[in-house]
């Protein structure tokens, strides 16, 4: 079992990106837009993305790890947050 993604969620594809015209790279996480990346932090991104472009379970890797850990788990507790 792999230590990286211990979970099997990766093979899901949760991550997609879409890379504009002006050369950014939008990246989402289940259809929902999460990052942005510009400048030469995205052409940096476009080179990194084609060289594991056949590779899914690299590209979703790769995409993760970009976006960093902006799920912690407790997303479900502002709903219910105190007044």
């Amino acid at each position: 079992m792999s230590k990286i993604d211990k979970r099997n969620r990766l093979n899901e594809e949760p991550f997609d990106y879409q890379i504009t015209k002006k050369g950014t790279v939008v990246i989402y996480y289940e259809d929902k837009q999460i990052k942005i990346i510009e400048d030469k932090e995205a052409e940096s991104l476009i080179s990194r993305i084609k060289e594991v472009e056949d590779n899914i379970t690299a590209l979703q890797l790769l995409l993760a790890k970009i976006t960093g850990n902006f799920k912690r788990g407790n997303e479900k507790i502002g709903k219910n947050k105190r007044k």
